[in-house]
């Protein structure tokens, strides 16, 4: 199952569902099939058919919350200390262009911080603190904006040629259909 920004469940809903788990063993002990008990939770009956199971074996405590089921590589400290190093550019971490790609911030995440990350994971890790594709508009780094604003003013007309002026009557449109 996925989860909202790709962290599984908050703290806040693993209690509430460690809660559920803890009444559904109170109903255990008093003998309730599992069907009502899942009814009544509102859960699916595989479930309490699995907490069933673990309650029988290893009592109440096979029920209880184990914590969040994975902590991230990057704590938010050093994701701030990634998006530094993202700020420097591509070519400052000797790539021979401008352009971040999911698997240059992959590389560089392994070298920095000696973390391994797939490429997917990269784009959770990037998409989870708020960041998302672009792209690059493809502009010479040497381009001189001032220069190409002169040129469209002055040189475009020129190569474009005059409008045609369109008069009453030079549209197909309004022309009378021959007969």
């Amino acid at each position: 199952m996925r989860y909202a920004q790709g962290g599984g469940l908050t703290d806040e809903r693993r209690s509430f569902r460690e809660k559920l788990r803890m009444e559904a063993a109170e109903r255990f002990r008093h003998g309730e099939e599992n069907a009502v008990v899942a009814h009544d939770l509102r859960v699916s009956v595989r479930s309490v058919q699995r907490w069933r199971k673990a309650w029988s074996q290893r009592g109440t405590r096979a029920l209880a919350s184990k914590g969040p089921a994975s902590l991230p590589l990057l704590s938010d400290d050093l994701f701030a200390v990634l998006e530094q190093e993202l700020a420097k550019g591509p070519v400052a971490h000797g790539w021979p262009d401008q352009t971040w790609t999911l698997a240059r911030i992959k590389t560089l995440i392994g070298r920095r911080f000696h973390k391994s990350y797939t490429v997917q994971g990269v784009a959770a890790l990037l998409k989870r603190h708020g960041w998302s594709c672009q792209v690059p508009a493809r502009r010479a780094i040497e381009r001189d904006e001032a220069a190409v604003a002169g040129w469209v003013k002055d040189a475009w007309p020129q190569v474009e040629g005059p409008w045609r002026r369109s008069t009453p009557g030079s549209s197909s449109r309004t022309k009378p259909a021959s007969r």
